[in-house]
C-alpha cells in the first residue's frame, strides 16, 4: 500500500530548481525519506526525469556511513554530476548525521577565540558551495530542528527553504483507512499517524512498533546525540508531558513530576535542557501563553503538545486516554500542518467577588496567527446544554475584540452560529473538509 502525500510533493515541486536548498524537516519515521526519493522521484520521472540524473545518499545506512565525513559526501556528489550538459537531483537523507572535520590547511593560532567555529567544515559549507553549482537541485532531510530549521538563515545565508513533514494527518489517514468517519476518527486518536504504525493491521503489532520507536529510535538518538549518561530523566520527562499534553507547566513542575516518578530529584536546569533536546527532536511542540488584551506573553509557563498520538499514548502504555486532551492536542497538530502559527490565548478580568476585587485568567485554547487575522479556538467535547456551552465560551465572549470566535466539538456537528457571532463545528468536518471556515 503507497499513502499518497500530496500536498508536499506539490509543494516540492513549487520550490524546485529556485535556487536554494530545499530542507525538509520532521520526526523520525514520519515520511520524509519516502516522500523524498520515493513519491516526489516517481513524479519526477514521470514527467520524463532520467534515473541518471539522480543522486541519493542516505547517511543513516551503514553502506554510506564514510559520507557522514562532509568531504567525502563533497567529493561523491562532485563525482556523480561532472555532465555539466546535465540536471541533477540530489537528495541527501538525514543530514543531521553529518559531523564536522577539521580544517588541516587552516593555522589555527591565527584565528581568533570568537570564530573556532571556521576551523571546520560543516555540510553547511559543502551545501553552500554545490547549490553555487546551476546544474544542481539539492534536497535534504532532517530530524534535529536545532541543527536546521533555526540556523536555515544563519549558515545557508538566505540559500534555504524547509518543507515541514509530519505524521499523518487524519485526512491523509481517513483516505485510506476504509472506516466509518468515527471509528476513524477513534483509530487515529488512539494509534496517531505515523505511517507504518497506520499500514499495520494487527493491533498488538502497532503498540509494539509505536513502543520501539521511543525507546530504540527517540531516546536513542538523544542519548547518543547530547551524550547523556542517565536517560532515566528523560524517560520520566517524556512520561510527564505526555500525561500532560494540553496543560500548563514549566520546568519546575516538570522536574517535580519526574521526581516524583523517579523516586529521585532533578534540577529545573536539567529539565529545561531536556525539554530543548525533546523539541528539536520534534517529539513535542511548546506552545506560549499570550494576553489577548494585554498583547503580551507570558513567560514562566507553556503547554506541550505530543508530535504524534499513537507516540504519546505508547508511552503511556495506551493507559490514559482522557478524549478531551486527545482532541486538543489533534487540533493544535492540524493548525500547525495549515502552516499556522498558534499560541495559547489568555483572557485576564477583574471581577468582583465577596465584595472584594479579584483578577482571574480565562484560557482560550488556541489563538492562530493567519497573517491577515486572528482566530480563537476553543476545544470541547461537546456544548449539549446552555450551562456547558455558557462556560466553554467564556472566554471567547470576553476576549474584548471582534476576531472570529470557533467552538470545535467532537463528532460530525455541521457548522452554526450563536446569537454571539460564536461559531460551532464537528472536529470531523473540521479536519476532512475545513467547514467552510476560510482557513
Amino acid at each position: 500500500m503507497v499513502i499518497k502525500r500530496d500536498l508536499y510533493v506539490k509543494e516540492l515541486l513549487s520550490k524546485r530548481w529556485n535556487g536554494k536548498v530545499k530542507i525538509i524537516t520532521g520526526i523520525r519515521r514520519c515520511g520524509k525519506s519516502f516522500l523524498l526519493s520515493s513519491l516526489y522521484k516517481n513524479h519526477l520521472k514521470e514527467e520524463g526525469v532520467k534515473e541518471d540524473c539522480f543522486v541519493e545518499i542516505a547517511l543513516d545506512r551503514k553502506a554510506h556511513i564514510k559520507y557522514r565525513n562532509p568531504n567525502e559526501l563533497y567529493d561523491y556528489i562532485l563525482s556523480q554530476t561532472q555532465d555539466a550538459s546535465k540536471q541533477f537531483y540530489v537528495f541527501i537523507d538525514e543530514i543531521q548525521l553529518s559531523f564536522k572535520v577539521k580544517n588541516e590547511d587552516v593555522d589555527e593560532r591565527l584565528v581568533p577565540e570568537e570564530d573556532r567555529d571556521m576551523l571546520f567544515t560543516t555540510f553547511y559549507d559543502i551545501l553552500n558551495d554545490l547549490m553555487a553549482r546551476s546544474n544542481l537541485d539539492i534536497y535534504v532531510t532532517g530530524s534535529n530542528s536545532k541543527m536546521l530549521s533555526t540556523d536555515i538563515v544563519t549558515n545557508f545565508r538566505d540559500r534555504g527553504t524547509e518543507i515541514k513533514v509530519y505524521p499523518l494527518s487524519f485526512k491523509e489517514f481517513y483516505t485510506m483507512a476504509g472506516m466509518e468517519k468515527a471509528d476513524a476518527l477513534e483509530e487515529y486518536l488512539t494509534y496517531g499517524g505515523m505511517p507504518l504504525a497506520v499500514m499495520e493491521k494487527d493491533e498488538a503489532e502497532k503498540r509494539k512498533y509505536l513502543k520501539g520507536l521511543h525507546k530504540n529510535v527517540y531516546i536513542k538518538d538523544i542519548v547518543e546525540r547530547y551524550r547523556l549518561k542517565d536517560d532515566e530523566v528523560l524517560d520520566a520527562l517524556i512520561d510527564s508531558l505526555s500525561s500532560a499534553v494540553g496543560s500548563l507547566t514549566n520546568p519546575h513542575n516538570l522536574a517535580n513530576a519526574a521526581g516524583t516518578l523517579m523516586k529521585r530529584g532533578t534540577s529545573d536546569h536539567t529539565v529545561k535542557n531536556y525539554l530543548d533536546y525533546l523539541e528539536d527532536a520534534y517529539l513535542f511542540v511548546g506552545v506560549k501563553r499570550y494576553d489577548v488584551k494585554g498583547k503580551r506573553y507570558f513567560e514562566n509557563t507553556q503547554k506541550y503538545y505530543s508530535m504524534d498520538l499513537g507516540l504519546r499514548n505508547a508511552k503511556l502504555n495506551f493507559r490514559q486516554q482522557e478524549k478531551s486532551h486527545l482532541m486538543e492536542n489533534l487540533i493544535f497538530l492540524e493548525l500547525l500542518r495549515r502552516g499556522y502559527s498558534v499560541d495559547v490565548g489568555v483572557v485576564e478580568l477583574t471581577r468582583i467577588k465577596d465584595g472584594k476585587k479579584r483578577q482571574s485568567q480565562y484560557e482560550i485554547d488556541f489563538v492562530v496567527n493567519t497573517g491577515k487575522e486572528k482566530i480563537y479556538i476553543q476545544s470541547a467535547l461537546n456544548v449539549d446544554t446552555e450551562e456547558k456551552q455558557v462556560q466553554e465560551t467564556f472566554s471567547l465572549r470576553n476576549s474584548g475584540d471582534f476576531f472570529r470566535k470557533i467552538v470545535i466539538v467532537d463528532g460530525s456537528t455541521k457548522i452554526w452560529t450563536d446569537e454571539n457571532g460564536i461559531v460551532y463545528v464537528g472536529i470531523i468536518p473540521f479536519l476532512l473538509e475545513d467547514a467552510g471556515l476560510g482557513f
